[in-house]
């Protein structure tokens, strides 16, 4: 199993900031900046060359020590991930650490982090929409496997939709 996967980082860790890949131009824009006080609780991107059930690439949280910046690409060590639906829409997040970081890269299951990041994730994903009155479900968390599953799914998707 290689859980070994380039993540396009589109927001920062700690950011209010919301950046997104506008695919008409090809650049990351400023969507939105938070209605809420949150920052993100890790790097937050996308996988290239995959497809959700919401119709954007499969979203990935990459937790590191340092923030990047918007279009960097993380050698990032898939986790697991995080179950939740979002505007009615099936929208994974895959759970990972940068894998070039020597603070977190010893990381090798959802089990190995300290309890309270995911807390943070979990919490921040349940209220981050809350002032925009969008419902966001959020579930449980999955193991490595399971979102390889999710991201090999994602892949497929992205060759049949091409």
């Amino acid at each position: 199993m290689n859980n070994i996967v380039d993540a396009i980082i589109e927001i920062p860790l700690g950011t209010k900031n919301k950046y997104e890949l506008d695919k008409k131009i090809n650049k990351i824009r400023l969507s939105r900046v938070q209605y809420s006080s949150m920052t993100y609780p890790s790097e937050y991107g996308y996988i290239d060359e995959t497809l959700a059930g919401d119709g954007d690439p499969v979203d990935i949280l990459v937790i590191s020590s340092e923030a990047t910046f918007p279009g960097c690409v993380v050698e990032a060590k898939v986790l697991g991930y995080l179950d939740t639906i979002d505007g009615g829409h099936q929208d994974p997040k895959i759970i990972a650490v940068n894998n070039v970081d020597p603070r977190c890269n010893f990381y090798n299951s959802l089990d190995d982090l300290p309890k309270h990041s995911l807390v943070e994730i979990k919490n921040f994903f349940q209220n981050y929409k809350l002032l925009q009155n969008i419902k966001v479900e959020v579930f449980d968390f999955h193991d490595i496997n399971d979102a390889i599953e999710i991201i090999e799914q994602g892949k497929k998707n992205y060759l049949t939709n091409k």
